[in-house]
């Protein structure tokens, strides 16, 4: 647990109540990917909407590797997946697989896949991979978006 919470605060959202969303993107939405995001506008413990990958490695040597993968419509949305395993390859090669069956189910063309993938290496402590897709920060008495 702490791994993850590493990750969060890495990633700058570890004061932050995160509630996960699955994996349907609405219409209009736009995906923007940043290396080095920007602090959301957000206090301690305010809810984040939220699409997350999470990979763990716990053995010495072990490597996780967590990824989201995307495809977008952009007038009529679009659909996330979240993998993880022990390898780059797997987790790019989960994500084609699944975004390929979830637009066939659907009847629809959604445009290229889109991935982005993260790593952590267990040198000795455990260790946690995330990616995150943030949607929207709302307090408590919902004043904020």
């Amino acid at each position: 647990m702490s791994a993850f919470d590493d990750a969060l605060h890495q990633a700058g959202l570890a004061d932050l109540n995160l509630i996960p969303l699955s994996s349907v993107v609405p219409p209009a939405a736009d995906v923007v990917v940043e290396e080095s995001p920007e602090q959301l506008p957000a206090i301690h413990g305010d809810k984040l909407y939220c699409v997350t990958a999470v990979a763990h490695a716990e053995l010495r040597g072990e490597s996780a590797w967590a990824g989201l993968g995307w495809v977008l419509d952009e007038d009529r949305g679009g659909l996330f997946v979240e993998h993880h395993s022990g390898s780059e390859e797997s987790v790019r090669e989960l994500i084609e697989l699944s975004l390929g069956d979830m637009a066939r189910r659907r009847g629809r063309e959604f445009g290229p896949v889109h991935h982005q993938v993260a790593s952590a290496h267990c040198l000795d402590l455990p260790v946690c991979a995330l990616v995150v897709a943030t949607y929207a920060v709302e307090s408590w008495d919902g004043a904020r978006a």
